[in-house]
Order: structure tokens, then sequence, then C-alpha cells
């Protein structure tokens, strides 16, 4: 499932508010604000505590902090939809906290806003974000991967980024 509106390389993250979920309280900030400077590997997944976000696609990011920092990363941020209270817990339960940040985006605006929307209410789980990971310098999208089955993280894994940051 292919979507015309994707975002795509050159263009800048869409400038919305959103839930930040970091080890401070969560609060709404502007995406601009927040990933405007720097370089950001955002990456998105359908669901927090669903089988592979939880036992793979996440720990992946934070068992590789030190090497994506050595890399330039200075921020590694994770969208789902779900809400901050379940995002907050999540991070908490995988010892992410404090060394990624998280974006709760639990009415799909920004999942929306970069065309890596899914339904997935056949499985019971509704209008989802793609599994899917962006490079982002100052606020500019340098690379996308997506991933088009959900259960399989292939080219937004960890290990995937790392590789097309090292090249």
């Amino acid at each position: 499932m292919s979507n015309s509106n994707q975002i795509e390389p050159g263009q800048q993250i869409p400038d919305l508010n959103v839930w930040r979920v970091s080890a401070a309280p969560s609060a709404q900030v502007s995406v601009h604000d927040w990933l405007g400077q720097g370089k950001t590997v955002l990456f998105t997944l359908p669901g927090a505590y669903t089988p592979t976000c939880n036992s793979y696609h996440l720990p992946g990011y934070v068992d590789n902090v030190e090497e994506f920092s050595a890399l330039g990363v200075t921020n590694i941020v994770c969208l789902s939809v779900n809400d901050h209270f379940v995002m907050q817990a999540w991070a908490q339960s995988q010892g992410a906290l404090g060394k990624i940040e998280f974006i709760a985006d639990f009415d799909a605006k920004m999942t929306e806003a970069l065309g890596l929307e899914r339904d997935l209410s056949a499985g019971g789980l509704g209008i989802r974000c793609k599994r899917s990971a962006l490079i982002i310098q100052d606020g500019v999208v340098q690379a996308v991967f997506v991933d088009e089955n959900s259960g399989q993280p292939i080219n937004s894994s960890a290990s995937s980024i790392l590789d097309a940051l090292r090249a």
C-alpha cells in the first residue's frame, strides 16, 4: 500500500503540536521547535506493547543509543498512535526513558501529516502508523525508510538506519 502523500526527502517535517513523552512530564510541543535543529532519527510503529514493536523494534533503538550518538544523531524519537499515558508506561517498561523520546500521536494527526497511516482495523487496532524511519536534519527529511509489512521491521530497524547513517 503506497501513499502518494507520503513525506519525501527534501520536505520539511510537518509543523504540528504533538505530545512529547520523555523523562520529563509529558507535554505538548511544536515539532519544528523540537526536531528543527540537529540530526534526528524518527522511527514510527503501529503500537506500544504490540508484539514486534515491544520485543524488537523499540529495543533495537534503545540498545544502540550510543552508536547513534557517535554518528551525530542528537534525537532518537519514536512515534506511535497511542495516548501519552500509554507511551509513558511503555517507555518506562522498556527502559527507554532518558535514552529515547516519544511522540504520543493519539489522534493520528502526525501520522496523517507524514502520509504514513495504515488501517489495521481488521486486527482490532484501527488507524495506525506504518512501521518506518526518517532521518531528519535541521527539520528537513533526508531519507525515508518504510516497511510495507507491519510485522517485519526490516528497512526501519535500528541496524538498517545505522547502516544508512554510516554510508
